[in-house]
């Protein structure tokens, strides 16, 4: 019972999320590439470093910080939205009536499920954004295919890759059991059910930025 709710919500919150996630890391890799070429213009600095800045960038810092907070919006409103519709038709009563532990069962997985999958969405999020970096920049004539590719290769840091995996890890953790809580304990009707989605998304945007910034004082 407790592994099957776990692959449901790791399907959700996974396939679910990959067009969102895909569209916005590919637009700010290219955005990011566009905005680094054109701070290069005029000097001297080798055009490759735009490969070099897109990579690094996305690795510590975009892939995991954006990542999180669409699915905070995404998938943090849902888990919110359906746990206070749960509490609110008192089927999670029900469930603790027939002896079921609902943390163990509603909770729990959702947890497991999001500190599985986003790390995996987040390294997904970081190749996209390198790809769109990289259509951005060859198809618009900014830099060479080989120079970006020089610049994807140059200078790299495999701690980069922990940074983000403990970050991805750490949002992970944050937006769903916020979620999970303002969904849980919510009390009245659908206007404090609505009043609850929205406080799981704003609540989980504002630590996850904390967080990104504890974190980046930590880990660099």
């Amino acid at each position: 019972m407790y592994w099957k709710e776990t692959t449901r919500q790791m399907i959700d919150i996974g396939i679910g999320s990959l067009v969102i996630i895909g569209l916005v890391s590919v637009f700010i890799g290219a955005v990011t590439a566009i905005q680094f070429a054109y701070q290069l213009g005029g000097s001297s600095i080798p055009k490759y470093y735009i490969g070099y800045i897109v990579r690094d960038i996305m690795i510590i810092e975009l892939a995991p910080t954006f990542t999180c907070l669409a699915l905070a919006g995404k998938v943090g409103s849902n888990i919110a939205a359906e746990l206070g519709g749960m509490r609110q038709k008192e089927q999670i009563d029900a469930l603790e009536v027939m002896g079921v532990d609902t943390t163990a069962y509603l909770v729990l997985p959702k947890i497991i499920a999001a500190l599985t999958v986003i790390p995996m969405l987040v390294v997904l999020s970081a190749f996209m954004g390198m790809a769109g970096g990289y259509i951005a920049c060859t198809l618009g004539g900014l830099v060479s295919e080989a120079e970006f590719m020089q610049g994807l290769r140059a200078f790299f840091n495999s701690y980069n890759i922990w940074m983000m995996e403990i970050k991805a890890f750490v949002f992970a953790f944050l937006l769903t059991s916020i979620s999970c809580y303002q969904g849980f304990f919510v009390t009245g009707g659908s206007i404090e059910l609505g009043r609850a989605s929205t406080s799981a998304v704003v609540i989980s945007n504002i630590l996850i930025l904390l967080a990104d910034y504890v974190l980046a004082l930590l880990l660099t």
